[in-house]
Parts: C-alpha cells; structure tokens; sequence
C-alpha cells in the first residue's frame, strides 16, 4: 500500500505548524489560517469560526495540554485532508486525540477538527478551556 502525501503547499504549512508547536508558540499561526477557517471542538455542536478564534482556540489549547506529543500522520490521497495522532495530559488525565486537519488549494488551514478521548479527559479538556474561554467564546459566538 502506498502512503499518501500532502500537496506541497499543505506540506508546508504542516511544517510551519509541527514547528510552532515544538517552540509553544502559535503568534503566526494567523498566516496558516484561511479567512474561512473553521474550528470543530469535541465539546461544541456548532462550529466556531474566523482566524482570531480558531488561532485564540488552538493557542489555548496548547497551553492546558502537558506533554503534548504527535505519533502519526495520515494523509488522504487528494493531499489536502491530515490526521495527526497525539497524546497529552490535562492534569492528571491522560488522553489521547486526533486532528483532523483540511488544507484549501492554496495550503491554508480550511478546518480544523479535534476528538479526544477518553471521556474523563475530555471532560477535563472542556472543564479547563471553558475557565479560559468561555466568555470569549460565548461573546465570539454573538458578534
């Protein structure tokens, strides 16, 4: 069976990506994102949308997540659609998750997809992203 690669432009933007997460520091994030970005969370029904609050989303996750690591990358055969497989803490839970990543024709982050698991550590996920980001969130969600 052969491996399906990326497009070059989305290559490269999951490099920029796997780069920023190594250093925890997601300030040019913005430039990976597309003005169409969405944001699927595994605790919301609805979408969040726009590149300040997807990058916002993302930035914060990375600061409750502890050691944070990615395993494996599964491509689609179109290039544009990544699942990166990781394992992290939050607290003393342990969890694992995917993203699940889709790159428009030009290598920008289109959606942005996460599932967790197990349930104690997603509810610990959401527990702890609702203390930082609730208010934003629900204030993002009415403008």
């Amino acid at each position: 069976m052969s491996e399906a690669k990326l497009q070059p432009s989305a290559q490269a933007t999951l490099q920029r990506w796997h780069s920023m997460v190594a250093r925890q520091d997601l300030s040019a994030l913005p430039e990976l994102l597309s003005p169409q970005v969405v944001f699927r969370s595994p605790m919301a029904h609805t979408p969040y949308p726009g590149v300040p609050v997807v990058a916002t989303i993302l930035g914060t996750v990375l600061q409750v997540f502890q050691d944070f690591t990615y395993h494996r990358e599964l491509a689609t055969a179109d290039g544009l659609n990544l699942v990166l497989e990781f394992s992290a803490r939050v607290g003393e839970r342990e969890v694992k998750g995917i993203d699940m990543i889709r790159f428009d024709e030009t290598g920008q982050i289109i959606e942005f997809e996460v599932m967790v698991r197990p349930m104690s550590g997603l509810q610990a996920l959401g527990e702890e992203m609702g203390k930082r980001l609730a208010v934003y969130l629900a204030a993002s969600k009415g403008a």
